[in-house]
């Protein structure tokens, strides 16, 4: 009988193993850095991540001061809406922003000398104290996260406030940053350990495996994209790109490259859920405006300016977490960032057209990229400055004038500049004065 019952259990047991529950899986996110857009992304598809694998467990590798308060509300956000435990192991700091998405997670776990807290919000790299209406939002997001996860409150709020007293815990005039025993002390954190194994270790967790989710080569150039000096730059490209576009006819270069940058500022703030469709058809009218005035309409009057505006406005809200105008929980320093992204990219391609145009479009690269044939002086062309008075004299266009190109006028060719009208190859043109060795021509509809 006994050897029947060891025989049975012995089976039993056979196939518990073979039909069990497999081997835990455990997805480790890193968030060792500011808490910015970038990050958003990174964490939501991390987290996609998890939930494609099946991971039982989510540990987030948590070393970061903190970052954008609408971010990482919108992290702990996707936290909420992932069905298994997510666990937190701070291994040196989680203040502000980070503190936030700590209190978000199911267990929280620090290594000796980590330190959790000191969420006020502040503005840029000076660390002043953001006003009172973002303090008030960070206190109650702080407060309804420690109080959905059985933690106390008022200890969230002290992170925040300074004003607020906790017996043995807060004096006034200081926020609460905790150290590892203090949270332990405090419950704010389930354990001090120094690795992510040992996280398992204590929860009993055996047989696992650990997968550290890393971002995509597409992903982290898109990452790399959402970088507000990078964003500058991309403004500048496709400003100078329709420019040197309008000021080179058959060239195709310089709008391919407008194209592609454009392209590569959209996208990322797109997908981040950042630009809003209405946003991109404003910067898609305001670039239809400019064009308008530059080929439909003599001279640069209110519609230019309109559509400058237009774009202009468009890729700071672009770069904003707005919405549709509400701009009740963006930073000051938000808009100070923006601001100087596309006003720097403007200034910075006004100042290439200005100064560097002439050597830009002169340079052995830029020439091999264009549609052009050789000049010389025996086929009519000069470049030399202009000997005599040409104003009133007619001619043709000898190529498009877009508003700029060549005219022929007593079989030899000129440079030559519109008032912003297009006139095509072949139509009649009278010049109307001369700057340097440039004619000004207008359409001659005599």
């Amino acid at each position: 009988m006994k050897i029947l019952n060891c025989v049975l259990v012995f089976f039993l047991t056979s196939l518990s193993i073979a039909f069990g529950k497999p081997n835990p899986k455990v997805i480790v996110l890193e968030i060792k850095a500011e808490i910015d857009p970038r990050m958003l992304r990174y964490v939501n598809l991390g987290l996609e991540y998890a939930e494609e694998k099946g991971a039982d467990y989510v540990i987030i590798d948590m070393d970061t001061y903190g970052g954008t308060v609408i971010d990482a509300k919108e992290i702990v956000d996707r936290m909420r809406k992932y069905k298994n435990p997510i666990w937190v192991f701070i291994n040196s700091d989680a203040a502000s922003a980070g503190a936030l998405i700590s209190i978000a997670c199911d267990s929280i776990y620090m290594s000796s000398g980590a330190t959790i807290g000191a969420a006020t919000v502040v503005e840029g790299a000076g660390g002043d104290a953001a006003p009172d209406k973002y303090q008030s939002y960070m206190r109650s997001i702080m407060r309804s996260t420690a109080e959905r996860n059985g933690r106390n409150p008022r200890i969230a709020e002290g992170m925040v406030d300074q004003d607020i007293t906790i017996d043995s815990i807060k004096e006034a005039g200081k926020v609460i940053t905790f150290t590892t025993d203090e949270a332990i002390k405090y419950h704010y954190c389930e354990g001090k350990v120094e690795s992510i194994e040992e996280i398992l270790q204590k929860n009993n967790i055996e047989n696992y495996s650990i997968d550290y989710f890393k971002l995509s080569l597409t992903e982290r150039i898109i990452s790399f994209f959402l970088n507000p000096f990078i964003s500058g730059l991309l403004i500048l490209i496709i400003i100078g790109g329709i420019y040197f576009e309008l000021q080179t006819p058959g060239i195709g270069f310089p709008i391919f490259a407008a194209i592609v940058a454009m392209i590569l500022y959209l996208v990322p703030y797109y997908l981040n859920g950042m630009a809003e469709n209405w946003e991109i058809i404003a910067l898609f009218v305001g670039i239809v405006l400019i064009f308008v005035e530059i080929f439909v309409i003599p001279g640069f009057g209110i519609i230019g300016i309109a559509g400058i505006v237009l774009t202009m406005t468009s890729l700071f809200l672009i770069m904003l977490n707005n919405d549709f105008f509400n701009f009740d929980f963006v930073l000051p320093s938000d808009f100070i960032i923006a601001l100087g992204v596309v006003f720097g990219g403007f200034l910075g391609a006004t100042a290439l057209i200005i100064f560097g145009g002439y050597k830009v479009l002169n340079t052995g690269i830029f020439k091999r990229l264009i549609l052009s044939d050789t000049q010389n002086t025996n086929q009519g062309y000069t470049s030399n400055f202009l000997d005599k008075s040409f104003v009133g004299k007619t001619g043709n266009a000898f190529t498009i004038l877009r508003p700029s190109g060549k005219v022929i006028i007593d079989d030899n060719i000129y440079d030559a500049t519109t008032r912003g009208e297009c006139i095509e190859k072949g139509e009649k043109i009278s010049v109307i004065e001369e700057v340097g060795s440039t004619l000004r021509v207008k359409k001659n509809d005599q």
